[in-house]
């Protein structure tokens, strides 16, 4: 069989989006306007990845996002093709579509979002929040679909789920005609909601009923309805620096004016933020594991942030996104249950995820909000979807109330603790002198820093064409950090697949030094 002609495809290792990404775009752009022809072989991926000089795995992704959307057909003993079959009709919209992305990618990478004035609407007339939500996405790929290596951030030990356990208990409720196929109502499955209140007493210190909780599709659309229930366009919000993403994102799409409020050994600093827009209308916080830097949030400062919310009847949005994951100390009770003891009408909004301790693909979390807000925040659930699966939430229920999920927590929590003590030692023997992780005693990724004046995202990109997937804090900053570090998500990854990542993570770091 006659070798595959090269491919042109310019890469800017510069630029923010992933190199598998371009690589994709790149190709996809020659399907589309018949450059890359119909039934026309391609190289393989070993040999792409030698021509373009990334690693193979970095063409392997690009191929399989290209193979599962229909473009390209792969044969045994045929190589990779370009699929025939595809309408000119079809290649025409997506061609016209993929020029307006262009357009928009262009707009939003001239933005820094929270420095920069709005960008102007695109030609589809797309409001300036949601163009300036674009940015904040763009920089890190919330969405899509999530590359299983190492060492990427957001996955938890999904090896760990209790996939017969949860079969069994699926089946019983089938069995048993405890499915429920009609629509249900937007808050949730009653019986959930009272065992997750009675969890998160337990275990979080939280002070509610579950009346005061509502089921959600994740911790992200939590984030949302929080933002569109409580923010009107122009509401000056304080956001953590560094911080979450998934909530900058949100918040911006509200309509919020993002105040950043730099976050140091205590957590959140609550004066700066007083200093900078004193009558906020809600401030977004994650004080018991801050995100990304892992820090706790001081008794001082959680006292100080809610004297704030009720001085000036501002709302607090505390993100417990991972407090199961803690490997050392007395767990760190919530700012929700903190503020209930004080006698008063609580000013704090609770979000919850089953995601870090099950599974993302679920798509179940909860939402606690105070008594007075309950109403509107159902109705708000009912216009954003009506509900969350019914059987799942039934299934969730049954797990969490027969103890199931305390038992599964507690060995989830002693696997991740074991891969970071992984993560550390192969970080020992292979990064000296070019990465110094900072040890964690909770959570499900480490802190990673650079030499002085080292590019954090010129660092990613290095690793990435080695295969190794890691986050540079910078995105996450507003304000650029004043020493480049790198995020390590480990909770993912057996020990090999983490050792291997280390010394490939090594390689990239010396070779761009």
């Amino acid at each position: 069989m006659p070798d595959a002609a090269p491919l042109i495809l310019p890469l800017n290792t510069a630029s923010q989006l992933p190199l598998h990404r371009q690589i994709y775009e790149g190709l996809r752009a020659g399907i589309l306007t018949g450059r890359f022809a119909a039934n026309m072989r391609l190289p393989s991926s070993r040999v792409l990845a030698s021509e373009l000089g990334v690693a193979r795995n970095t063409v392997v992704l690009a191929f399989e996002q290209l193979s599962a959307e229909g473009y390209l057909s792969t044969r045994r003993g045929g190589g990779t093709r370009v699929r025939a079959g595809i309408p000119d009709s079809l290649i025409n919209v997506h061609a016209d579509r993929a020029g307006a992305r262009d357009r928009a990618r262009r707009q939003t990478r001239q933005l820094a979002p929270r420095t920069r004035a709005p960008a102007p609407r695109s030609p589809a007339r797309i409001p300036a929040r949601w163009t300036r939500a674009l940015a904040d996405l763009a920089t890190w790929g919330l969405g899509r679909d999530a590359d299983a290596v190492p060492f990427a951030l957001g996955m938890p030990a999904v090896d760990a789920f209790p996939a017969a356990l949860w079969a069994r208990l699926t089946a019983r409720r089938w069995r048993s005609g405890g499915v429920f196929l009609g629509h249900a109502a937007a808050a949730g499955d009653g019986v959930l909601r009272e065992a997750i209140a009675a969890y998160v007493t337990s275990a979080r210190g939280a002070r509610c009923t579950g009346e005061q909780v509502l089921i959600v599709s994740g911790a992200q659309q939590a984030l949302d309805l929080v933002a569109r229930v409580l923010i009107e366009s122009g509401d000056p919000v304080w956001m953590e620096d560094p911080g979450y993403v998934g909530a900058r994102a949100a918040l911006a799409a509200s309509g919020a004016r993002l105040v950043p409020v730099p976050v140091d050994a205590e957590g959140m600093n609550v004066a700066h933020g007083e200093g900078s827009a004193p009558a906020a209308r809600l401030a977004y916080v994650t004080p018991s594991h801050q995100f990304p830097l892992g820090t706790i949030m001081s008794a001082a400062r959680r006292l100080a942030l809610l004297t704030w919310a009720h001085r000036v009847g501002g709302w607090v949005l505390e993100d417990d996104y991972d407090s199961e994951f803690r490997y050392a100390g007395r767990p760190i009770p919530c700012l929700q249950g903190l503020d209930a003891q004080r006698g008063v009408a609580s000013r704090v909004l609770y979000v919850g995820t089953f995601s870090k301790t099950l599974s993302p693909a679920l798509r179940l979390g909860y939402l606690i909000v105070p008594d007075e807000l309950v109403d509107v925040f159902r109705v708000a659930r009912a216009v954003s979807g009506g509900h969350s699966p019914t059987v799942d939430q039934g299934v969730l229920a049954d797990f969490i109330g027969e103890g199931h999920y305390v038992r599964h927590v507690r060995r989830v929590r002693a696997l991740c603790a074991e891969r970071q003590q992984a993560l550390l030692a192969a970080a020992e023997r292979e990064l000296g002198g070019v990465l110094e992780l900072a040890p964690d005693a909770a959570g499900l990724h480490m802190v990673g820093w650079l030499p002085p004046r080292a590019n954090d995202q010129r660092a990613a990109d290095a690793a990435l064409r080695e295969g190794v997937d890691v986050t540079p804090l910078s995105r996450y900053c507003a304000v650029r950090p004043a020493r480049g570090a790198l995020l390590l998500g480990y909770a993912a990854f057996g020990e090999q697949a983490i050792r291997s990542g280390v010394r490939k993570l090594a390689r990239a770091l010396r070779a761009s030094r």
